[in-house]
């Protein structure tokens, strides 16, 4: 743009508080990446390349770690749902041999029940959640406060971020006041200044005065004030790519953080619905009452031969199934005998699924479109081929 254009060209001037974008600062913004607009980033500098093709391999990095993870609790899952096909679909003869040992079971639960009334640390169904989830829990525990704490992190980090760029966005909405300004005054500079020369050509022509000083002093503030207006457009001008660049800057940062945040929080929310708790802390308390329990409930179970004997018989005839983890039934008896109970297990089951295919979709997507920005970029820019290859080389894990 030449200086004619920049000082002929004139919007009507909006206030700063219409120029600033608005700034969600609520969580569940968060969980969304934000859609950055390739055509605000210079492809053709090789600060922001490498930096936005970085962030997509780490984006397709994180997403490949979490597919691991999310694969083997899936299968694991699926597994037990499999279990439950299984006992359902024996024949009528082995499955009431079955409903008989687990019926004695959960009688015999009945009477230790009794034994401890009124001493109760945790309820019976917070005990057998927590029994059949025994060997998981310390692990869960550990996951979720680490959990917890990445999650204060990413928060603190997040809210940083925003704070950043609500400071960029200010700034740049001043320096489009700026710029509107100088624009503004320029136009009307020529305006007086033409006004000016007309005004000493009617006293030169009418009423034939000299006014050579007059056209003297008129070029010289006008060059002077032109001058001014230039520089100081200028410079804002300048001032208003780099802001725009550490704008782009934070969205990429922020498109990070996010998706590490949505991963943290799915998560969280998968843990939690698995132990049934809100906190590290609930669990820890509930892991703590549940150790008394079983305690007070092995001085019980230590006079109950007839209860260990039936124990023995029901994981004897489950071993004979193509089961995953007969041993869990041991503690599930009554879903065995009890249709309602077994209903309730499947349901919870497929709802962890569901849980683990949504965070299973996510990470697919996130990964998927990296994947396409990457490819997109190639496509339109086979000049920096070897450049993106060898960034990507670094991510090699992230590219089965």
């Amino acid at each position: 743009m030449n200086l004619v254009q920049k000082l002929m060209w004139w919007k009507k001037k909006k206030s700063i508080s219409e120029e600033v974008e608005y700034v969600d600062e609520n969580e569940e913004s968060w969980e969304e990446p934000e859609v950055l607009d390739r055509k605000q980033l210079d492809i053709r500098k090789e600060e922001d390349r490498e930096r936005y093709l970085r962030t997509c391999c780490e984006q397709i990095t994180d997403a490949s770690k979490e597919m691991e993870n999310l694969t083997y609790e899936y299968s694991l899952v699926t597994s037990y749902l499999k279990d439950i096909e299984e006992i359902e679909a024996l024949p009528s003869e082995q499955r009431r041999e079955l409903n008989e040992f687990a019926e004695k079971i959960v009688n015999l639960e009945k009477i230790q029940q009794s034994y401890t009334k009124g001493a109760k640390r945790i309820t019976d169904v917070k005990f057998r959640q927590m029994e059949a989830l025994e060997d998981e829990v310390q692990e869960g525990y550990k996951k979720i406060r680490e959990a917890e704490e990445y999650r204060a992190l990413v928060r603190q980090d997040l809210q940083r971020l925003d704070g950043e760029r609500h400071a960029y966005h200010y700034r740049r909405a001043e320096l489009r006041t700026t710029l509107e300004n100088a624009r503004g005054m320029s136009q009307i500079l020529l305006i007086a200044a033409a006004a000016c020369i007309f005004m000493l050509i009617i006293l030169q022509v009418g009423l034939e005065m000299n006014v050579k000083i007059g056209y003297m002093l008129t070029a010289a503030l006008a060059a002077v004030a032109v001058t001014y207006f230039y520089v100081r457009y200028s410079d804002a001008e300048k001032e208003l790519q780099r802001v725009n660049s550490g704008i782009n800057r934070l969205i990429l940062l922020q498109n990070t953080v996010k998706i590490r945040y949505v991963n943290n929080k799915n998560l969280l929310d998968y843990l939690y619905m698995k132990f049934k708790v809100e906190s590290a802390s609930e669990l820890d308390l509930l892991w703590q009452r549940y150790q008394e329990e079983v305690v007070e409930r092995q001085k019980i179970a230590e006079t109950e031969e007839e209860y260990s004997f039936y124990q023995k018989q029901l994981l004897h005839a489950l071993f004979q199934y193509n089961l995953k983890d007969p041993n869990i039934w041991l503690h599930q008896a009554i879903a065995i005998v009890d249709n309602r109970e077994m209903v309730e297990i499947r349901h919870e089951l497929i709802e962890r699924r569901q849980n683990i295919r949504k965070q299973m979709d996510y990470n697919t997507e996130v990964a998927r479109n990296a994947q396409g920005e990457i490819k997109d970029i190639v496509d339109k820019y086979p000049q920096y081929t070897k450049e993106i290859s060898n960034v990507i080389s670094q991510y090699n894990k992230a590219f089965p």
